[in-house]
């Protein structure tokens, strides 16, 4: 006998259907499974490989490049938004209470500045960037600049290229009889104040004195607030008069000044009331009105028969080449402008390499008196091998003469040398650093000034408006000098083995 359990067809029904439920579930489970499983897989599989970044090295002969960014367009205003409060402003208040406009006092917030300085640049070329040079608040600027703003180094800079403690003493002591001798308004002098202004300022600048500096941070922001109002006036033009003819001298040197003031203040993080504007706009006129001839003319003539000179010309590539300095333009914009100016220069030097006045024949007495600014201007602009150096230098070695109390004392001229043989380095820098140095030390005044020049012959020169007992006469030479003294710090040589030891 057995017995049969049968199920109801509704037992039967629930059964099948908890049949189906737990394949359907058994199955999914064993999906999942496998997708776990191979997320492990490939996630192992991935993680050797996730932290690569592709690197990409670039090779330059110049200095750094910093990362890309968008720079203000040629002639396009520069733009500003508010940025954090300073208290340099306060100084900058007072230095304009007695201008005749007003400069609004804002904060601006600025773009850190290219370091960048030109194709092929190498002013300083061969010098470490790691080396250290220039304390550690200074790091923002660029590096040709830094290295002359601890007095560490340049103490240091002086002893390898050959000065000594006395020529940091000469600097200091000048830079202290220039602000005993600065105009309330921030100015110099009663004549030709912009050009003088600016001299002062560059001889500040030169010793890395800025606005915040805390002995001369009071006379820097004063004339650089002097120059900026004198821009604003003039919508841009530099000048005590640009009725007179002569007035692009002063526009060149004074946009000299400031896009230097201004690479310093961007850098820093100073902000200037105005400053950016000013220069921006000095700079594209300077841009705008060159000659057809590659040079700069009186009262900025683009077209008449005389087509400038090398003296003319060559402040104004200096102040283009501060300008590049900012950032506030892109480097393509100087391009043309500086290959005609150099091309201008190469037509004015002579068989035996000396660089004339108006032409490639010397001025008279004067002889080839720019020599050694066409060759900065090609080292200036990454040339340093051109033909014009090697062979100015070469005549520079021959021929200079400097001599305080003679004829032979034209610093104008020498300014220039000074600048141009300390880039050479070796021995025509060390030929020529025994020539100029022990001469500027032994006739600064007690004060800080410098003495006469010519001992009472006139000076070999085409224009020694730097000799004579006036105020003007005065300050500008004793700016020329000082800023002569400065080149042991304000220039490296072309490279580092090239230094005096």
């Amino acid at each position: 006998m057995s017995l049969h359990a049968q199920l109801s067809p509704e037992a039967e029904a629930a059964l099948l259907k908890q049949q189906r439920n737990t394949t359907i579930t058994s199955i999914i489970i064993s999906i999942l499974s496998c997708i776990l499983l191979l997320l492990i897989l490939l996630f192992w599989w991935l993680k050797p490989i996730a932290p690569f970044k592709e690197d990409f090295v670039t090779y330059k002969g110049d200095l750094p490049e910093p990362p890309s960014r968008e720079k203000p367009t040629f002639n396009r205003p520069v733009q500003h938004k508010p940025s954090r409060p300073s208290a340099h402003l306060n100084k900058v208040i007072i230095s304009n209470i007695r201008s005749n406009i007003a400069i609004p006092v804002i904060d601006i917030d600025t773009p850190t500045p290219s370091t960048d300085l030109g194709s092929g640049d190498d002013f300083g070329q061969g010098m470490d960037e790691g080396t250290g040079i220039g304390s550690p608040g200074f790091r923002p600027l660029p590096y040709t600049i830094r290295k002359r703003c601890s007095e560490a180094n340049r103490i240091d800079l002086i002893t390898q290229n050959g000065g000594n403690a006395q020529c940091e003493t000469a600097v200091v002591n000048t830079l202290r009889w220039l602000q005993k001798t600065q105009n309330p308004d921030g100015s110099w002098t009663s004549d030709r104040k912009v050009s003088m202004t600016a001299f002062a300022l560059l001889t500040f600048l030169g010793h890395c004195e800025t606005p915040d500096s805390e002995e001369f941070g009071d006379a820097v922001t004063k004339a650089i607030s002097y120059l900026v109002n004198v821009g604003m006036k003039n919508n841009g033009k530099l000048a005590d008069d640009i009725k007179d003819k002569h007035w692009p001298y002063e526009h060149a040197i004074a946009t000299y000044a400031l896009a230097e003031a201004t690479t310093f203040c961007i850098s820093l993080d100073i902000p200037f009331p105005r400053l950016m504007e000013t220069t921006k706009a000095a700079g594209d006129w300077i841009l705008e009105h060159q000659h057809t001839s590659g040079a700069w003319d009186y009262a900025y003539d683009m077209s008449g028969k005389r087509g400038g000179d090398t003296s003319i010309a060559l402040w104004h590539i200096q102040a283009l080449k501060a300008c590049k300095h900012t950032g506030l333009w892109e480097n393509s914009t100087f391009r043309d402008c500086i290959k005609k100016s150099l091309s201008y220069l190469k037509g004015k030097q002579g068989p035996d390499g000396g660089v004339g006045y108006a032409s490639p024949s010397p001025s008279g007495e004067a002889g080839f008196t720019m020599t050694g600014g066409a060759m900065l201007a090609y080292q200036m602009w990454g040339k340093s091998h051109d033909s014009v150096v090697r062979k100015g230098a070469r005549y520079i070695k021959k021929n200079a003469r400097l001599d305080y109390h003679t004829a032979d004392a034209d610093l104008y001229r020498h300014y220039y040398h000074v600048q141009a043989m300390m880039h050479r380095g070796g021995d025509d820098w060390r030929a020529y650093n025994t020539l100029f140095r022990d001469q500027l030390l032994a006739n600064q005044n007690a004060d800080g000034s410098y003495k006469n020049v010519g001992g009472g012959s006139k000076v070999k020169a085409v224009a020694p408006t730097y000799q004579g007992v006036s105020v003007t006469a005065t300050h500008y030479r004793t700016c020329l000098a000082t800023l002569m003294l400065e080149t042991y710090y304000r220039f490296l040589p072309a490279t580092g083995k090239n230094a005096i030891h």
